[in-house]
């Protein structure tokens, strides 16, 4: 039988480690047992494999999601957290305004706050900004009928309205990474005299069929004309959701048996007389002490963790967005408001990734093309869609960045 899973977590004597030194060390190669720069989620995917690092994660684990948090509102499966410093202190530096931040509703939102060293979350928490983050959960069979509007209107309108009422703040920082990205833009679109001040999009697609797409963009010809063969709503009308969690515990199972399956032939005669416990303990305790290696155990894990997509949420967004390409025309109505691009007034910050190939530079462009503040800026990262948030780029280029940019429009 396979060891007991061991879970990792930063050995004490790291906590009192210099966080610059710690996200220093996420830059680190370690060829393909770490994260490059240019990878999304298939790359990593590929080297999780053909590594065998699935079976060390049923073996050791990895602790993901590690700054300090609590609960400040929940709605159906949604949570909304709000972070505090690891250290419990409450002095140093506080901006004004807060910032929440929207994942997609697919995989796990803790790709934002990954391991120790290597997270966004903890980034902008010891920079003193005030730092939610909306979890929309996991959609189970009663959510099928989940909508775009419910998400924007109902879900994300009541957290924006907490966080206000939680931190004391007459205005607010909107950060959103690929959907959850989305989201955001035509949150802002529908609220344009609201409180938010900063709108920060992070590889957010909004015109997903771009006449030229680019090199990485030209599955979007398939997507745009994928309404000849391929009707969304039967998503909704005979599966309910769309069971993007049922390949990751596909997975999962496998993994769990071909770790059994090699735990068996490395232990043939006991654990005494075998390489194999030895092995394992070394990988653990180079994932302790090095966030590079504890960060690629995170994110090959982070891949394979799904969630169901919620039924009517699919059918809008692969009809309306992917196949009629309506967000960027203002087409799209969500309760009888149309979401215009052109009127997004503060401040924004669009990202893209050179490398991405899940969301193109070319599908990202349109926000700042379309929205009307005077207040805007466009970067294009060499980076890839994983590879922006967790690998060597994130702590080089884009935290950096996002400091500087979000700072002079935070307050102190």
């Amino acid at each position: 039988m396979p060891n007991d899973s061991m879970t990792l977590s930063p050995r004490k004597t790291e906590d009192h480690e210099p966080v610059a030194r710690r996200r220093a060390q996420a830059g680190f190669s370690l060829g393909p047992l770490g994260i490059l720069d240019y990878d999304g989620p298939e790359t990593i995917r590929a080297r999780k494999y053909a590594t065998g690092t699935h079976v060390l994660l049923e073996e050791i684990g990895v602790k993901t999601g590690a700054t300090p948090m609590e609960v400040v509102w929940t709605k159906n499966k949604a949570r909304l957290y709000r972070y505090r410093r690891a250290d419990g202190d409450g002095g140093g530096k506080r901006r004004a305004v807060p910032i929440l931040l929207i994942y997609g509703f697919v995989l796990k939102p803790y790709i934002l706050d990954l391991v120790p060293g290597n997270s966004l979350v903890e980034c902008l928490v010891e920079e003193g900004f005030d730092v939610y983050l909306l979890d929309f959960g996991i959609s189970g069979p009663t959510d099928a009928g989940l909508s775009i509007g419910d998400l924007i209107l109902d879900y994300m309108h009541g957290v924006v309205e907490k966080v206000l009422a939680t931190s004391g703040a007459a205005e607010i920082s909107l950060l959103g990474q690929s959907q959850g990205g989305t989201l955001c833009a035509m949150y802002a679109s529908l609220f344009p005299d609201g409180p938010l001040k900063n709108l920060v999009l992070l590889s957010a697609p909004t015109e997903f069929a771009p006449l030229n797409p680019g090199p990485f963009g030209m599955w979007t010809y398939a997507s745009r004309n994928s309404g000849a063969f391929f009707n969304p709503a039967i998503v909704p009308q005979f599966l309910g959701n769309l069971p993007t969690d049922f390949a990751s515990q596909v997975i999962s199972s496998a993994a769990s048996l071909q770790a059994t399956t090699v735990s068996m032939v490395a232990r043939p005669f006991g654990r005494g007389l075998s390489v194999y416990d030895p092995a394992l303990r070394e990988v653990r305790e180079l994932a302790e002490r090095d966030v590079s290696m504890r960060s690629w155990l995170a994110v090959s894990k982070w891949v394979d963790d799904a969630a169901p997509f919620p039924g009517e949420t699919f059918r809008k967004w692969v009809g309306d967005f992917y196949q009629r390409d309506k967000l960027v025309k203002g087409r799209v109505k969500l309760r009888g408001h149309r979401v215009n691009l052109s009127n997004i007034r503060c401040s924004v910050l669009n990202v893209s990734g050179k490398w991405d190939y899940v969301v193109p530079p070319s599908q990202t462009k349109a926000t700042t093309a379309l929205a009307y503040g005077p207040d805007q800026e466009y970067i294009s990262l060499d980076a890839g869609h994983v590879g922006m948030l967790v690998g060597p780029a994130a702590v080089g280029s884009l935290w950096p960045r996002l400091r500087n940019w979000l700072e002079p429009r935070s307050g102190q």
